[in-house]
């Protein structure tokens, strides 16, 4: 079955673009040029994926992602006129899994959706852990803390899984950075920060007391849970 790819843009045009150049991939498109008709899309279609423009009337993008990521993990590339490096960390900060600045290369954007549908389709060779509250399942990318299932994006579910399958050992930006090559970390090595930090809270993990991810400062990131 076709991966559905929704494209969140008011901008008309590019809106259809984007659609002719996605289904030569073999993807289905669906398109929204409003917030509001977005958000009704995402619940009536369920996408695989979603493309959203950050420059929209009434609401913008990041609000947007916002309410999306508040019932659902769907994979979101965000896209935008403006590249500053605060836009950016505002999208990753709401649980954006990739962000793109206009104006882009089309094969570079099928790139990052193939890259997250890879990393999302991908399985461990074992497929369950337990950290005594935290259990993760790779087979079905379930993650639950105390019996409370927790939503992961793309980006989220990746780097809990290089924590798990080096747990023990510390590492640094660089190797995290290469590691989860494919999103687009290496513009700003912030991002890393931003990501551990999205995840911690989510597993309600506290830095100053740490029960899974510990910073060792100076030298990176180290997985400490305990497997049970």
């Amino acid at each position: 079955m076709d991966k559905k790819i929704l494209v969140i843009d008011d901008d008309e045009k590019l809106g259809s673009l984007l659609e002719e150049y996605l289904q030569g991939f073999g993807y289905s498109v669906i398109k929204a040029t409003h917030p509001v008709d977005g958000l009704k899309k995402v619940e009536e279609q369920n996408p695989d994926l979603i493309i959203l423009d950050v420059m929209m009337p009434d609401m913008d993008g990041f609000e947007v992602c916002r309410r999306i990521r508040s019932d659902h993990s769907t994979p979101v590339i965000m896209l935008t006129a403006r590249g500053e490096v605060t836009d950016r960390i505002v999208g990753l900060e709401l649980g954006a899994d990739d962000y793109l600045p206009k104006p882009f290369e089309p094969r570079e954007l099928v790139a990052r959706i193939q890259s997250i549908f890879r990393r999302s389709g991908s399985k461990s060779v074992t497929n369950h852990y337990d950290y005594g509250g935290l259990s993760v399942d790779f087979a079905s990318h379930q993650v639950t803390m105390d019996g409370n299932g927790i939503e992961l994006t793309t980006a989220e579910f990746e780097l809990l899984t290089l924590f798990i399958k080096s747990a023990g050992k510390v590492l640094d930006r660089d190797t995290i950075l290469n590691e989860l090559r494919g999103f687009d970390w290496e513009s700003f090595n912030r991002s890393i920060d931003v990501l551990i930090s999205r995840l911690r809270q989510k597993l309600g993990d506290d830095p100053k007391n740490p029960r899974f991810i510990k910073t060792m400062w100076g030298s990176g990131y180290k997985f400490i849970g305990e497997e049970v």
